[in-house]
């Protein structure tokens, strides 16, 4: 099973930048598609970017696009989140997600999710 550790969460102003990383370990980390989500109180966990295996494929959701951006070093088996420009959204837990799949011709199964334990980012105007 993958281990998921995520670290950079604080306390920041909205025009200050601030990069999460996530690092992994129990697995190939080069063979894992990574995820970032956040969890405000009260609310839904709600997709942020994920990067595929290779580092050149990512999406990103459409409130973030711009102004997150994601990327992984498979060498240091760590995946990054890199947030610019940021709103006064108040307090939030950032996850990482590792994704294992196994790919077919034209299908592929999904082996396991796994998270990790999250880190607080608090953002104010």
């Amino acid at each position: 099973q993958v281990q998921l550790v995520e670290s950079g969460g604080g306390l920041v102003q909205a025009v200050v930048s601030l990069k999460l990383s996530c690092t992994a370990s129990g697995h190939t980390f080069s063979n894992l598609i990574m995820g970032w989500f956040r969890q405000a109180p009260g609310k839904e966990r709600e997709f942020l970017t994920r990067i595929y295996q290779s580092g050149s494929l990512t999406n990103y959701a459409e409130f973030v696009k711009g102004r997150y951006t994601v990327s992984r070093d498979n060498a240091k088996n760590t995946v990054y989140l890199q947030m610019n420009s940021q709103k006064d959204e108040g307090m939030a837990v950032y996850y990482c997600k590792a994704n294992s799949r196994s790919y077919y011709s034209d299908s592929f199964t999904t082996n396991f999710d796994c998270w990790g334990q999250g880190t607080q980012v608090t953002v104010s105007s």
